[in-house]
């Protein structure tokens, strides 16, 4: 982790130490903040020397930090202008993608990324949409977002990472790592326990510290270890009764025992204070100046309620991250480029469609064998770019948002299923017909007619509202079952940010999960149907057979808390504790209906031969044998858990690794997953959370193998 130099603190003066008139108005060469060669704490720190008490209060809020020469915001806030030779700095949303903004490219939703269980892969996600975004004219990405998948009923579960702490983590820092090498900065958001949608400004996350640094805080370390973020966003909810964006958190454990160095942002109206705010850790106010006003500012500090090095410290914070990731010697153009996509970017979406997408079920119909004469029934409003009682592929591609957009990405590329799904048949010499689903009689005939029928369900899911039930919207489940009845050979592509139920998922011979698929979910679509792309994508999010079944139904003080007459905040009881996710079914002893980590492939793999070895320096090593039997090349996630000594009380085992495999018919290849001594120790694979603070257990550890938590493989070892 990088540490803020000792020079942070020195005290600064109330008042500005002259740095000297800059040689022109627009020439920086004379001024020390902008010479290259300091460092970046040595150039923020002279900037705030060179700063009256007002311009420094210009960093610890977004609109007047980014627009140096502007002086006068609603409700007659006024600053002076600030120093030269400061950026000007522009925020965009973006965890799926460079978002309201024409021409960029539609990627994905973050869940559908996160399926892909492929790092590298995250990565030049991320640079794809750091470039297009400074191209745009933008330098700050409140990206990547990241939960822990708490209720898949929670809104914002598409636009998060699943449900584990390791996976959301490492494809967090990953994204993080290739957003910012671009001059751009990601914001890891929202910190912490901000897992409801519902009256999320209004209620309190209750859980014991050891829930939340197992669940909560642990995808967050692990993106901050491994990418470096150069911001963390507060959430709305409070934390045991504390807002988050004034909880003692963001002091004690983000920055003090994370050890992250960034600065705090708040999220768009979640300040409630300017003292407790600014003590316990927030940096920077978003948006327009409220709370961290100069009047407030200077009343706080009069009144002894703040310090002058605490006012120095956020203002530091913010400059520092700003000149390190370049924002201070890379400006944004002066007119952006109209249309930022490109064919490498949009190949990347492609792939993103593609390795994300989940098999979950297929007795022996795909990939779709099609010959000369014979017909594909589409059928579903989500297949065809034509809207239907206005849904269509457009409402799926990316995810739901009000205030005058109508989704978070304007998917001006989008290419349909139906589209591609015509054009790879006429290759084959197929023909294919298409019915909106709105009519079962309907739907049932064109199902009947064809040789094989392509039904296709969606659930749209976003900000602002959580899903009322876990059901295929728009008389999906109907439709399905119709379609299924009238043709044994049916394949139901699923377009959903979140798990669904299937009570027709015994009728329906082939699953095919493709989440929000982004501009590119047509050829992605089409690739994995006919068998031209093989699926490789494993599920970061359990489905249950019933939303009964989840960690927080037939509890409403878990889900969706309770609020006691008179009371403004609804409490949300996590008294589920670490069973979240799988842990939940294993440790209740609950089948899902998709497990975490399954998904297939179109040939099939045999794993054999664990191993488990110490290195007596701290390593651990995993290794096994994984075939491919079947008949074509498949790329395997092999998953590795562990589980803890009983008396640690933990309630199931963990993922703490994983490797994407590609082999070919037939190929068989020992596989390592090597967890070094840094992994285990930075990343607390095997360690608990205790009074005393993070802690290795004595005693026996199993290890568990295989394609999904479902493991194939179990080895032991001991700690002594």
């Amino acid at each position: 982790m990088r540490k803020l130099l000792a020079v942070l603190l020195l005290p600064l003066s109330l008042v500005a130490v002259p740095a000297g008139p800059a040689k022109a108005a627009d020439d920086c060469s004379a001024v020390p903040w902008a010479d290259k060669r300091k460092s970046p704490e040595r150039r923020a720190q002279a900037l705030l020397a060179a700063s009256t008490q007002h311009q420094k209060y210009r960093w610890l809020v977004e609109q007047p930090a980014n627009s140096p020469q502007q002086t006068t915001w609603a409700g007659g806030v006024v600053y002076p202008v600030q120093v030269p030779c400061t950026p000007t700095v522009v925020y965009s949303d973006g965890p799926d993608g460079v978002r309201f903004t024409p021409g960029v490219t539609a990627f994905p939703a973050t869940i559908a990324t996160a399926a892909t269980w492929n790092q590298p892969l995250a990565y030049v996600k991320g640079a794809a949409q750091g470039t297009e975004a400074h191209d745009k004219g933008k330098n700050v990405l409140l990206a990547p977002g990241l939960a822990s998948g708490r209720t898949p009923l929670s809104g914002r579960t598409p636009e998060y990472l699943g449900e584990d702490p390791l996976l959301t983590g490492l494809m967090a820092a990953a994204g993080t790592r290739g957003i910012q090498s671009t001059p751009v900065l990601a914001a890891l958001k929202h910190y912490v326990a901000n897992e409801q949608e519902l009256d999320r400004q209004t209620s309190s996350s209750n859980a014991d510290e050891r829930t939340l640094r197992q669940i909560y805080d642990l995808p967050f370390e692990i993106a901050i270890d491994r990418g470096q973020p150069a911001s963390v966003m507060c959430s709305y909810n409070q934390i045991n009764g504390t807002y988050a964006c004034e909880n003692p958190r963001l002091n004690d454990v983000l920055k003090g025992s994370i050890g992250f160095d960034g600065y705090v942002m708040s999220d768009f109206g979640s300040v409630h204070s300017t003292a407790a705010s600014l003590v316990n850790g927030l940096d920077q106010e978003l948006n327009r100046p409220i709370w961290f006003t100069p009047a407030r500012l200077d009343a706080a500090l009069a009144a002894g309620e703040i310090t002058q090095r605490q006012i120095d410290a956020a203002a530091f914070r913010v400059i520092v991250s700003y000149i390190r990731g370049g924002l201070f010697d890379n400006p944004l153009p002066a007119t952006p480029v109209e249309d930022a996509s490109t064919a490498a970017h949009k190949a990347v979406a492609r792939e993103i469609a593609e390795q994300g997408s989940v098999l979950l079920k297929n007795d022996n119909v795909l990939p779709l064998k099609v010959k000369r004469g014979d017909t594909i029934a589409v059928i579903g409003p989500t297949a065809s770019s034509t809207p239907t009682n206005g849904i269509s592929a457009n409402s799926v591609c990316s995810l739901p948002w009000r205030f005058g957009n109508p989704q978070t990405l304007q998917c001006e590329d989008l290419i349909s299923p139906e589209t591609s799904i015509r054009d790879r048949a006429a290759r084959a010499g197929a023909t294919v017909t298409f019915d909106n689903g709105s009519d079962l009689v309907s739907a049932a005939a064109a199902a009947k007619a064809a040789d094989v029928a392509v039904v296709f369900g969606y659930q749209r899911a976003g900000e602002f509202n959580d899903l009322a039930d876990l059901r295929l919207q728009g008389g999906g489940d109907a439709l399905v079952a119709a379609v299924a009845a009238a043709n044994p050979r049916t394949v139901a592509v699923l377009q959903t940010g979140s798990a669904v139920e299937m009570p027709w998922i015994g009728d329906v011979p082939a699953v095919l999960e493709t989440w929000y698929g982004g501009e590119q979910m047509g050829p992605a679509i089409a690739a994995l149907l006919f068998g031209d792309a093989n699926p490789s994508g494993k599920l970061p999010m359990t489905f249950p057979r019933s939303l009964a079944d989840t960690p927080t139904a037939n509890d409403p003080a878990r889900y969706p808390g309770v609020r006691a007459e008179g009371e403004a905040i609804r409490q949300v009881s996590y008294s589920e504790g670490l069973k979240v996710g799988y842990r939940w079914y294993e440790a209740e002893d609950i089948a899902p209906l998709f497990a975490f980590g399954h998904g297939l492939s179109y040939t099939t793999f045999r794993y054999s031969d664990l191993e488990t070895r110490g290195d007596g320096r701290g390593e651990l090593r995993l290794r096994f044998r994984i075939a491919n039997t079947g008949k074509r090349t498949g790329t395997e996630v092999a998953q590795a858990y562990v589980s803890l000594p009983a008396a640690t009380g933990e309630p199931s085992k963990r993922l703490v690794g994983w490797s994407r495999v590609t082999l070919k018919p037939g190929e068989t290849r020992t596989v390592e997953i090597r967890l070094a001594r840094a992994d285990l120790k930075d990343l607390h694979l095997l360690e608990y959370w205790s009074s005393q603070g993070w802690k290795t257990a004595t005693g026996s550890y199993t290890v568990h193998v295989g394609g999904s938590s479902r493991t194939a493989l179990r080895d032991t070892f001991r700690v002594r």
